[in-house]
């Protein structure tokens, strides 16, 4: 499987090896990527996506770990994209998520698959969302995309999945913080992790606040809560994800999703093509000169890189 002409039919069958490869083609930007992307083009469109996104500790992995239980329960296959923190040392993923998940990694029904930020704004890699459609491509039903933490520059997730769930737990001390960090706009639906905890009243209430006095959007987030743990509240949680998709349906969001996240991969890949473009055409000694340049005072960085850039 060594061109994307040998790729495509084992990953149209969901084979877990062809599609763990077909990721990686994508991360490393393998010569054959841009050709299997483009056979693919075609049968895209039938996934949930479906992003789990809040603070570390806030038990997503846990909660996609039982809202995978659920939907293989149902018959569905599912795909699992993590994405780690890169790591400092190797550039990839540190695999906390997939080691949390280790009681569903055996069903062939469910590919899990750790991805690393790669330095990427909003916590998501640019690959992350060929990895969406690749596993769409592979014919599973439903994609979970679990997102590094919460932030402003984490709003991106919702450019990629359908229904962004923001997760919480009471207790951390961040409630606040959390929501006023950009994540109403984010949030199609809120959930109260740990929610046998003390607090979770609380939490509640202070979404709801932040709630009434942010602009009215056509539609009203739930506020549903969960033990991930326990599988308390799982199937409320999926109820309303699905509530939420058969919304969007029948009032013309998914085409405003789908032209998000075409804007957000374009400009995403137009600007990698584009310092891909300057860097060869200045060469490595320049870059490494301009650099220096920075490093050591003799140039403002807006000033290098206009010099780079011809404009200057």
């Amino acid at each position: 499987m060594d061109t994307a002409d040998q790729l495509l039919e084992p990953l149209r069958r969901g084979h877990p090896r062809a599609l763990a490869r077909a990721i990686t083609w994508m991360e490393n930007g393998h010569p054959e990527a841009r050709a299997l992307m483009a056979s693919l083009w075609p049968h895209l469109g039938r996934a949930m996506v479906i992003g789990l996104t809040g603070s570390p500790g806030a038990g997503k992995s846990t909660l996609t770990d039982q809202l995978a239980r659920t939907l293989r329960a149902e018959g569905q296959r599912v795909g699992i994209l993590a994405v780690d923190p890169t790591s400092p040392f190797s550039g990839g993923a540190i695999l906390g998520d997939r080691i949390r998940m280790q009681r569903i990694a055996a069903d062939p029904g469910i590919f899990i698959r750790s991805m690393a930020t790669r330095g990427a704004l909003g916590g998501l890699a640019r690959a992350t969302q060929d990895a969406i459609d690749l596993l769409d491509a592979a014919n599973f039903d439903t994609v979970i995309v679990e997102t590094v933490g919460v932030g402003q520059d984490e709003v991106d997730v919702v450019s990629c999945v359908h229904s962004c769930c923001v997760v919480l737990v009471p207790g951390m001390g961040d409630e606040i913080q959390a929501i006023k960090a950009g994540i109403m706009e984010v949030a199609d639906l809120f959930v109260i992790n740990k929610a046998d905890r003390d607090g979770a009243d609380q939490v509640e209430r202070e979404i709801e606040a932040m709630k009434s006095l942010s602009p009215t959007r056509d539609w009203d987030p739930p506020v549903l809560r969960t033990v991930a743990a326990q599988g308390e509240g799982v199937a409320d949680l999926l109820a309303a994800v699905r509530a939420h998709g058969a919304w969007l349906r029948t009032h013309g969001g998914l085409a405003r999703k789908a032209r998000e996240r075409a804007r957000l991969r374009f400009e995403s890949l137009l600007a990698e093509a584009a310092v891909r473009r300057a860097k060869a055409q200045a060469g490595p000694a320049r870059i490494e000169a301009a650099v220096r340049a920075i490093a050591e005072g003799q140039a403002d960085p807006y000033a290098a890189v206009a010099g780079i850039l011809g404009e200057g």
